[in-house]
């Protein structure tokens, strides 16, 4: 339960769920009519804190600097969305959708309400809301919304290397070498008489002489040629968004723009 000496410490500061998760921060905080104690306080949520909806105050704690609710984010950010009269208060109906939301049981929250006081709730529940301390005066708070722009980091996609093989003709010209038969002949003279006239003098010969020849040969060899990697850097651009915030007026009835009483005519 959070008392009323305890909404400055509330209003304008975080408010989390029951796994500690920020669900924005606290806006409003409402009283109970009849008993006075704060009821229900009013958290600003969505990417911008634009949207703004109803949390019950009962079981929460006050931890440190923050507000910590028994319902999951996700709960608070799904509660409907309710319109409070000029006088800052809730009707019976838009509270028991808020109680119903939140799986709590009307009836046994009224039968709660009259014990604490010995009498019935007044306007069945309603609340009115806290100023900046929760304390009544003769001053009305101007309040405005203002943005607050961030960023959120997503995944925009994948980058893979990714290694096959192709197989491509390359062509080389070399030098090959063959030998061919060449028929010498030497007439007889007096120096190779000796050697010409050995043997017989008619036979029948033969003489095989071996030809060689170069043919070219292809080996592949894996030749390490580059190392490739992937690595990633960061670019900064520029991004225009638009938004909406509400901004509260005040405006006198009976006075001037100066703050005089008009004359009535």
């Amino acid at each position: 339960m959070i008392t009323r000496e305890q909404i400055d410490t509330v209003l304008d500061h975080p408010v989390l769920d029951a796994r500690g998760d920020k669900i924005g921060d606290a806006r409003h905080v409402f009283f109970d009519d009849v008993t006075g104690e704060p009821e229900w306080v009013s958290v600003r949520t969505g990417l911008f804190g634009t949207s703004e909806s109803f949390v019950p105050i009962h079981d929460a704690a006050l931890v440190e600097d923050h507000l910590e609710v028994p319902y999951a984010k996700n709960q608070v950010k799904d509660a409907p969305n309710v319109d409070i009269d000029a006088g800052g208060h809730l009707s019976e109906q838009e509270e028991q959708r808020l109680y119903q939301h939140y799986g709590i049981d009307w009836d046994a929250a009224w039968q709660d309400a009259q014990a604490g006081t010995g009498q019935g709730i007044g306007t069945t529940g309603t609340a009115g809301t806290a100023g900046t301390a929760g304390t009544a005066d003769d001053a009305m708070t101007r309040s405005e919304e203002e943005m607050h722009v961030g960023v959120e980091r997503h995944e925009a996609g994948r980058a893979r290397l990714r290694k096959y093989v192709v197989t491509e003709e390359q062509q080389y010209t070399v030098p090959v070498r063959h030998e061919e038969v060449r028929v010498e002949r030497e007439p007889i003279t007096d120096t190779n008489r000796d050697r010409a006239m050995t043997g017989p003098d008619i036979t029948e010969a033969e003489h095989d002489v071996t030809l060689y020849e170069e043919q070219p040969v292809v080996e592949t060899r894996a030749v390490p040629k580059e190392r490739v990697r992937l690595t990633t850097e960061e670019v900064t651009e520029e991004e225009t968004v638009t938004g909406e915030v509400r901004k509260e007026r005040i405006e006198t009835e009976g006075t001037d723009e100066h703050g005089d009483r008009r004359r009535r005519p």
